[in-house]
């Protein structure tokens, strides 16, 4: 890959630990001639070239050659390996005074020592087949790890000559439980133990209950290149450098350092490879990051907050605590600084295995580049999705924050593309669910106020009545009926109009994702190219739909008009014999302008009416259909509750008890006392304590007991 010389300095720099795959238990060319066993080559010199290409080909790099209280016999193989870029334990298996085997690995420093160490389990003559040392297995565990600094394994330990198989009771106990024996060798996965030796093996016997569980490793007896390929012949172990101390220290801790091949291979994930700083406070500091990185642990002052930090920016990620964001602004400003380049290399194994740099050069936005070196249009989210950066401080900030907590639980939760279109979709219904009803209840609320004052209206009109005027303006009454026929008419063409209108602003419909460009390169691309025709003659369509539509509504506006003209000519007549009369009734002191005037704003009033009517029904509509679709909603937040507790029982699993995480369905009522404090206001306080005091909150059954409230 084209690489900057500051990431390529990076990646000159050790990476720390990592897995190697080890086979422990060769047997030499000498062990199958002592012994007996059958074998396909007749040369030493053949038999190591095979070892050694049996174990190019299985990817092993670690071996250990063991024979039975044996060593001299076992160098020639333990050179050749070691001249073919295989790292060698020169050891020998031995077998305590009890019976126990166990398999002790030495340093290549220590190689010329093994003869002593041999020499003081007892024996002093190499002749025998498979001699029995004087040692105890207490004392040989002892002396490998205090005086000869061996890794000493447990060999074949639930077979014949194994520790649990051979021995029992409280010797077993003590000897299991010894501080000094550290691992043991199975031909396969535990699951696969006999019946009665695996809560021993699991940590689960409580004779045997160790206080640190044993490291179990696969290592079996190889006697010919083709064992190498079985899968009890080796494991994968993580060290730094290779020797017995970096044995150790991974049978200290077997859960994150041992893989048994039965394990399957590790799931590929997005790695951080290497870093590095140009310009600034951190000019030429260069980081290459181990595979397995996930977490960065220090002193006070080695650099864990900047490293963090940078991270966090070059990736362009925003910290999810307040006092966090604050610390990550002060740090890019007065320790970047302006000017400093932060360069990341990632290799993404997803859709394949590929590597990006990424690069940001403090206050600009950050920018990814290929193999090749080629800028691409892409963010650095695209190349590292759901990645997430913390602060220690941040995370115990993040801890007082119960929303925050579960942003942080969605990450161990698998996601379903579709779940999550559906509820996007859901919450999109509802809103616009929401909107329509206060929308219509707006509506309700302001017809229902115009026709408050129709009742006192009608009784006024009585009035009137009683004294005779509705027989005597019968006819200009009839009038004013007319006129809000004449009104109506018109309000029904009005939405057909802004229909047109609407339909007229979506021609003509954009194809632009059906262009050559668009499509180029695509399989089916002249397939997919036979839309834009289609959608042209969906065009042509919708256009001739609207001239036909334009036409009817000129015509229709013609004809009211012409309806509403000959109604004026025989008003005329009718307004004539009203104003006679008019005249007629003042001389009697009655106002019969009055009552036109107030028949006109009862007309006026009673289409609301029917309205009022028509909104009402309307609103239980889209009531009853919210009312359908919440349980939907409500199902989807059960399931995504689901999900999220048996991602709290996985991580508290996991995590053996040190953390122990629960979820409870609607306990966060933080953003509802938000809501209130800034909507409602006033004393809140014993409100909010009784909703708290509710562990598990139902919105719905609050907002009903709230609507029940305030209808009474």
């Amino acid at each position: 890959m084209k690489v900057s010389e500051a990431l390529e300095g990076a990646l000159n720099l050790p990476g720390g630990a990592r897995f190697f795959r080890c086979a422990l238990q060769v047997n030499p060319f000498g062990y199958l001639r002592r012994f007996g066993k059958e074998t396909r080559f007749t040369s030493e010199t053949e038999y190591n070239k095979a070892i050694i290409n049996a174990c190019r080909e299985n990817c092993i790099e670690v071996i250990g050659v063991t024979d039975h209280y044996h060593a001299e016999g076992s160098k020639k193989l333990v050179r050749s390996a070691r001249e073919a870029g295989l790292f060698a334990f020169l050891g020998f298996e031995a077998v305590a005074s009890d019976g126990v085997h166990y398999l002790c690995l030495f340093d290549p420093e220590r190689d010329q020592d093994i003869e002593k160490f041999i020499g003081r389990c007892g024996i002093q003559n190499d002749s025998e087949k498979s001699p029995i040392g004087t040692e105890d297995s207490l004392t040989l565990l002892r002396l490998a790890r205090e005086e000869w600094s061996a890794a000493c394994i447990s060999a074949h330990v639930a077979s014949n000559g194994g520790l649990l198989k051979k021995l029992s009771g409280q010797t077993r106990i003590q000897i299991w439980r010894s501080e000094n024996l550290l691992a043991c060798a199975l031909p396969g996965p535990v699951g696969e133990a006999p019946d009665n030796l695996r809560p021993i093996l699991e940590n689960r016997d409580p004779q045997h209950r160790r206080a640190r569980p044993i490291a179990i490793i696969n290592a079996q007896d190889v006697n010919d290149p083709q064992d190498l390929s079985m899968p009890g012949s080796s494991c994968f172990i993580k060290m730094s450098n290779i020797s017995t101390e970096a044995l150790r220290q991974a049978f200290l801790d077997p859960t994150s350092r041992i893989r048994l091949n039965s394990m399957g291979p590790p799931e590929p994930h997005t790695e951080f490879l290497a870093m590095a700083w140009e310009g600034g406070f951190l000019d030429g500091t260069r980081l290459h990051f181990n595979e397995n990185l996930n977490v960065l642990i220090g002193g006070r002052g080695t650099g864990k907050s900047t490293v963090i930090e940078s991270l966090r920016y070059v990736l362009d990620l925003e910290p999810l605590g307040e006092d966090a964001d604050v610390a990550h602004k002060g740090i890019v400003r007065y320790v970047l600084g302006g000017g400093t380049k932060i360069s990341l290399m990632v290799r993404s194994h997803h859709p394949a295995k590929r590597n990006y740099v990424i690069e940001r050069t403090v206050p600009n936005p950050a920018v990814v580049k290929d193999e090749s070196g080629r800028l691409l249009s892409l963010l650095p989210r695209d190349i590292v999705p759901g990645v997430g950066v913390f602060g220690q401080h941040e995370i115990s900030e993040l801890t007082k924050s119960h929303e925050k907590l579960t942003l942080l639980l969605e990450r161990f939760v698998e996601q379903d593309a579709a779940v999550a279109s559906r509820k996007a979709t859901m919450r999109l219904e509802l809103g616009r669910s929401r909107g329509q009803i206060l929308e219509i209840q707006k509506a309700v609320k302001a017809v229902e106020d115009q026709l408050a004052a129709l009742p006192a209206l009608e009784e006024t009109l009585a009035c009137f009545q009683e004294a005779g005027l509705e027989e005597q303006l019968k006819e200009k009454s009839q009038l004013v009926r007319e006129e809000q026929v004449l009104v109506t008419m018109r309000n029904r063409v009005s939405p057909l109009v802004t229909v047109r209108d609407e339909l007229k602003e979506l021609i003509p419909i954009d194809t632009v994702f059906l262009s050559g460009k668009s499509l180029d390169n695509l399989p089916n691309a002249g397939l997919l190219a036979e839309g834009r025709e289609i959608f042209d003659r969906l065009d042509q369509g919708l256009r001739s739909v609207i001239r036909e539509t334009d036409g009817v509504l000129e015509a229709t506006a013609s004809e009211l008009d012409t309806l509403h003209e000959r109604w004026d000519k025989q008003r005329k007549t009718t307004d004539e014999n009203y104003n006679k009369l008019l005249r007629k009734l003042q001389k009697s002191n009655i106002d019969g302008v009055e009552f036109i005037q107030l028949r006109q704003q009862i007309e006026r009033l009673r289409p609301l009416q029917e309205q009022l009517k028509k909104l009402k029904q309307d609103l239980q509509a889209h009531e009853d259909s919210r009312r359908k679709r919440l349980p939907e909603w409500e199902d989807l937040l059960s399931a995504e509750y689901r999900a999220l507790a048996r991602a709290a029982r996985s991580i508290s699993r996991k995590l053996q008890g040190r953390v122990q995480v629960k979820v409870n369905m609607a306990g966060n009522i933080e953003p509802l006392e938000s809501l209130l404090r800034n909507e409602v206001g006033g004393q809140l306080g014993p409100a909010l304590e009784r909703l708290k005091s509710h562990q598990e909150l139902s919105l719905r059954d609050l907002a009903e007991s709230c609507r029940e409230v305030r209808s009474h």
